[in-house]
């Protein structure tokens, strides 16, 4: 049976190899939880429970397997240090999971501190709308295997949405063309489709808009469908290889 251990840092990176200068591929946000495939004094190579990513990160600030029962569903909430406002502790970025353990007036305290009730939903809760939380992260800065408020990819605020609401969706844009099945044509295109190019992934909004961590632009952003096609095609010579329903 595989042991899994969960992050209680609000934001790690996951490196390509066991040092700080190697490439950062993705990030887990607190409460994301792993298991260990190798072990040295300062390195861990792991492979993540929530998309089986399998990278290096600083062999620290984890715990044994912590079961959640809530989720951020703010961009970012503060930990306080009591069951009030006046002494900021730390941050917990969206999605990030905890497990309550008090419950007090308007907070609720877990392993690290105390965190606003309105910050928060139980860890079954869906939206209807998958991806209603996605304009949360718009001008947040474009980060290559970024997953927070601090910087994003395009990847990850596909499958941030999808985590969210208790779904499995594959880390990179290239899994996610072939895990995602159902095909639409553009002429058909609708809120909530994802439009996919060679490594590089949009959410429609509508069937004119779309919304994207875009690499050129440096952040989230909001975009006209057609622009970006044609954009995309000029500035990359990149055509759109699929758009898939969920």
């Amino acid at each position: 049976m595989t042991k899994y251990f969960t992050s209680i840092t609000p934001i790690v990176n996951i490196y390509k190899k066991p040092s700080k200068k190697s490439e950062v591929v993705s990030q887990m946000i607190y409460g994301d939880s792993f298991s260990i495939i190798k072990k040295t004094f300062k390195w861990l190579k792991i492979k993540t429970k929530e998309d089986n990513y399998i990278g290096h990160i600083q062999n620290k600030s984890y715990s044994d397997y912590l079961k959640p029962t809530h989720k951020i569903d703010v961009l970012k909430t503060s930990i306080y240090k009591l069951p009030n406002k006046l002494k900021k502790i730390n941050i917990l970025p969206f999605n990030s999971k905890i497990k309550v353990t008090k419950n007090k007036r308007k907070f609720l305290k877990f392993e690290k501190g105390w965190i606003d009730k309105n910050c928060v939903k139980p860890i079954n809760f869906k939206e209807k709308d998958i991806f209603k939380k996605i304009k949360i992260f718009k001008k947040i800065k474009y980060k290559w295997g970024g997953k927070s408020y601090k910087g994003i990819d395009c990847s990850a605020l596909v499958q941030i949405c999808l985590n969210f609401n208790n779904q499995y969706c594959p880390r990179d844009s290239k899994d996610q063309a072939r895990y995602f099945k159902r095909n639409i044509k553009l002429k058909n295109i609708k809120k909530n489709n994802i439009i996919f190019w060679k490594g590089h992934v949009a959410v429609a909004l509508s069937n004119k808009k779309l919304i994207h961590a875009y690499g050129p632009l440096k952040k989230t952003v909001v975009m006209d469908l057609q622009h970006t096609i044609d954009r995309i095609k000029k500035t990359a010579n990149l055509k759109i290889i699929c758009i898939k329903k969920i």
